[in-house]
């Protein structure tokens, strides 16, 4: 053998090595390499679902002062940040020429005293005339009976008799009009009181200002806020909540509130009504929360997270939220089957905030599932299952 020969077959195990090398890397790390995937094994148990929204710090019960007649303002008590009492005066309105309209109508109102007094008077009068009257009448027809006096002297009187009794008519009907006269007086009067005292502005019921609409000298009109008040033992968390995953949300239910002036700090809550209008803009569900115990310092308008937890469902497979994939427009999960897989359709139910989820149908407690998988699968591909897919390849 020359040794040209010798130096071509010289190469032939490199070679033979390389190849080899060569054939590793490809069925280890190359598309024809077992996918790695990390599994996990179907448990039962129960699945505590949670609803998340945003909200605002709001009041419950607001309260906007102000006249109920237009009027100039001529004094405000109470600034922005005040703590008032209910029944505490807060401002006044100018009442122009309501005081001289009312000394007016008191005048008039014991004019019409008087009238009443003396046709309460005349009354009386023509009711004696008419007692006098009847006496005399009645005597004058026995006296006609007996032939002492004429058919018309009877008559006279007879006659004076009628005439008094309609005389006490006419004086009873002016002693009722006297009266009306003065209830229609007096109620004139008191309305000019009512009104005037509508121009003294008072707090409806304990509470802090929040806002100050209108300042010394302004005319407002009837309806028009001077003075905004809030009850501060009624504040609550003016929640959204994402439609798509508002199903069990409830009044009643218990809540965790987190202000974002205290980021650290969970307040507990319950809900306290659910809105039967949505937010079809923001396709969000509208929620109060209200404060198990108002905090101290909380401010009106204060962003907040609101957590709301939700009954726990019944016991049942329950798998990691990251298993479940989507494949031809169904949800599933890859179910193993020694060491291949298969895609299994599943229906699910809810889900917990540590990634938990119940699964209604297509799997069995004990059932080993494909979590995390370095690629994509196919059914009966080869896999390879890894405790992380973050170990470096060997």
């Amino acid at each position: 053998m020359n040794i040209t020969a010798i130096r071509r077959w010289a190469w032939l195990p490199l070679a033979l090595v390389l190849l080899a090398g060569f054939a590793y890397v490809v069925a280890r790390s190359g598309p024809l390499a077992p996918v790695r995937v990390t599994v996990a094994t179907v448990t039962e148990g129960q699945v505590a679902p949670e609803l998340f929204g945003i909200g605002t710090v709001d009041a419950r019960r607001a309260y906007a002062v102000g006249p109920t007649s237009p009027g100039r303002l001529m004094q405000v008590d109470v600034d922005v940040g005040d703590t008032v009492r209910a029944g505490q005066v807060l401002a006044r309105l100018d009442p122009v020429d309501l005081d001289a309209r009312i000394a007016a109508l008191d005048a008039s109102v014991d004019r019409a005293r008087s009238a009443l007094a003396a046709a309460q008077a005349q009354q009386r009068d023509m009711r004696a005339r008419a007692e006098v009257a009847a006496i005399n009448a009645h005597r004058y027809v026995s006296l006609g009976r007996q032939q002492f006096v004429s058919a018309s002297a009877v008559d006279a009187r007879t006659q004076e008799h009628r005439s008094a009794r309609a005389a006490v008519d006419a004086a009873a009907a002016s002693a009722d009009s006297a009266q009306n006269d003065l209830r229609r007086l007096q109620a004139e009067r008191q309305a000019l009181v009512e009104q005037r005292d509508t121009l003294t502005l008072v707090a409806p019921v304990d509470g802090v200002v929040t806002a100050r609409e209108a300042e010394t000298g302004t005319t407002l009109v009837a309806g028009q806020a001077a003075l905004r008040l809030i009850d501060p033992a009624s504040l609550w968390v003016r929640t959204r909540i994402d439609q798509g995953r508002s199903q069990g949300l409830a009044a009643g239910l218990p809540a965790q509130i987190v202000l974002r002036s205290r980021p650290a700090e969970a307040l507990a809550g319950r809900v306290e009504r659910v809105e039967l209008i949505s937010d079809a803009v923001t396709e969000e569900r509208l929620a109060q929360i209200a404060f198990a115990a108002l905090p101290a310092g909380i401010s009106v308008g204060e962003m907040a997270e609101v957590t709301v937890q939700l009954p726990p469902t019944g016991r049942g497979p329950v798998v990691p939220n990251a298993a479940l994939q989507q494949r031809n427009g169904q949800t599933g999960v890859w179910r193993l089957d020694g060491d291949r897989q298969r895609f299994a359709p599943v229906r699910t139910g809810a889900s917990s905030p540590d990634g938990q989820v119940q699964i209604l149908d297509g799997l069995s407690t004990g059932d080993r599932i494909v979590v995390h998988s370095e690629g994509k699968l196919k059914p009966d591909a080869a896999v390879r299952i890894v405790d992380s897919l973050s170990a470096v390849r060997q």
